[in-house]
């Protein structure tokens, strides 16, 4: 702090027995300083992209419930490029990439868009209803709608009942049916793992827990795309190259 009081021969900080104080410039260092540090971010990604080695920070964001799906990806593609450092950001809020927080964002639903991104499909993320075979052993399935006021259900809270496999099931079933909501798809996922009731499950994800039993409903519109996002800036990046060429390939196995 003094060499960089020095340098700019500013007062930034007024000290005193209780500790530091920001002065007025301080306090205008601290409003600049995350621009500042987003435009180091993309000057160091783009100083590393002029290397060919596949090496340095490559920081992922995603939505929290798919990244189960993707975290055993990700460690074989450490196992492929020992040399990149992986961040990976679960939120179900969209980072900006202009930002420098990320250099790819994993996203769901609809195809994204907007003027400086790049968009590749990566795959399918295929939802379907699941229930734990604990619960099938003590309830049984529905085999119809109208069975479906008989079943204990696992479903998230009120904003996303818009999510078209969510609705389906909401429509037809009372608020007396639903024993566990939540705003996180994972505490979903670990409720009907946990046998609590019926809910909806990724079919890669349900497929890794054989307990997991199908419902076997015919609900609208349950598949959707994970779209690979990424700033144009980067577009010669071979570290982002390399991890979509790898992703593709890994998860359409």
């Amino acid at each position: 702090m003094n060499q960089l009081e020095e340098a700019l021969a500013v007062k930034l900080f007024i000290r005193h027995q209780r500790g530091y104080k920001l002065t007025d410039a301080g306090a205008v260092l601290m409003d600049e300083m995350p621009a500042l540090l987003a435009k180091f971010s993309k000057l160091a990604g783009k100083l590393q992209n002029v290397e060919g080695e596949i090496s340095g920070e490559l920081r992922i964001t995603t939505v929290s419930s798919y990244s189960p799906i993707i975290t055993p990806t990700l460690k074989d593609f450490r196992g492929a490029y020992p040399k990149v450092r992986l961040k990976l950001i679960s939120t179900d809020d969209i980072i900006p990439l202009d930002s420098g927080a990320a250099h790819v964002s994993l996203r769901a639903g609809p195809c994204p868009t907007g003027a400086d991104i790049i968009v590749k499909e990566l795959t399918q993320l295929r939802t379907s209803y699941f229930a734990h075979q604990s619960y099938v052993d003590n309830f049984g399935r529905p085999t119809s709608i109208a069975d479906f006021k008989q079943h204990h259900w696992v479903l998230p809270t009120p904003e996303k009942y818009r999510i078209p496999f969510i609705n389906y099931i909401i429509d037809k079933i009372d608020s007396d049916n639903i024993v566990f909501q939540s705003n996180h798809f994972p505490d979903i996922h670990q409720a009907v793992a946990a046998g609590m009731g019926i809910g909806p499950f990724d079919e890669q994800q349900a497929a890794l827990n054989p307990a997991m039993v199908s419902m076997n409903l015919a609900i609208p519109n349950k598949d959707e795309s994970i779209w690979f996002v990424y700033h144009k800036d980067l577009k010669h990046s071979a570290r982002i190259k390399c991890f979509y060429e790898f992703l593709k390939a890994a998860l359409s196995e």
